[in-house]
């Protein structure tokens, strides 16, 4: 699993995945399974998460300045902030010479902030500038 998947994950929780199917089901039983997944597929508004108050509800939160740190963010959402792994993320998201800058840092952080703000969730416009 990529870095920027498994922070995206501790911000905007890990998605259930389906039950595995019963063996064999009747031809009623598949009726009813296929009104249920109809009605399971109806439109539903989308909601994005508040990145923000994910983040500030999490503990430890207030002692961590994880609003502008990629170090802090990482240490937040109990990822390893180890030079390789910041090094490893900015190749995920497009910086493939990273080489550790404190500008370089700002610029980690900005980028993640987008890419969870383009994954659905709701960033405020500091972060992203």
């Amino acid at each position: 699993m990529s870095i920027f998947s498994r922070i995206k994950d501790s911000i905007f929780g890990k998605k259930e995945e389906a039950p595995a199917p019963a063996a064999s089901p009747s031809p009623v039983d598949m009726a009813n399974e296929a009104i249920a997944v109809a009605a399971a597929a109806a439109p539903a508004p989308l909601s994005e998460v508040d990145v923000e108050a994910a983040l500030d509800a999490m503990p430890g939160a207030d002692k961590l300045n994880w609003r502008s740190s990629i170090v802090d963010l990482m240490k937040l959402v109990s990822i390893d902030a180890s030079y390789d792994n910041r090094k490893e993320l900015a190749h995920e998201l497009g910086d493939a010479d990273y080489s550790g800058s404190a500008e370089e840092n700002i610029t980690l952080h900005k980028q993640v902030m987008k890419a969870l703000s383009d994954n659905g969730g709701k960033v405020p416009a500091s972060m992203l500038d």
